[in-house]
C-alpha cells in the first residue's frame, strides 16, 4: 500500500490517501528517469576524472613535480 500525504493549509488537517494507479506508475516512471539521469551525471563525473588523471600522468612524464602540477 502506497500512500500521499494531503495537508490542507486553512485547517491543518494531514489526511493519508492511497495512491491510484496512475500515481504509482508516474511515480515509477520519473524513478526510472532519474536514475537514467544520476547515471550519465556519475557517468560525466568520472570521465572528468579520468581525464584529470590522465593530463596529470601526462605532465609528470614531461618532469614536472607534483608541486608544479598542482600549480596549473
Amino acid at each position: 500500500m502506497t500512500t500521499k500525504l494531503i495537508v490542507d493549509c486553512s485547517t491543518g488537517i494531514t489526511t493519508e490517501v492511497e495512491l491510484t494507479a496512475e500515481e504509482i506508475a508516474e511515480r515509477e516512471t520519473m524513478a526510472a528517469e532519474y536514475a537514467t539521469q544520476k547515471a550519465a551525471e556519475d557517468a560525466a563525473v568520472a570521465a572528468k576524472a579520468a581525464a584529470k588523471a590522465s593530463a596529470e600522468a601526462k605532465l609528470a612524464a614531461l618532469g614536472l613535480s607534483a608541486d608544479e602540477i598542482a600549480a596549473l
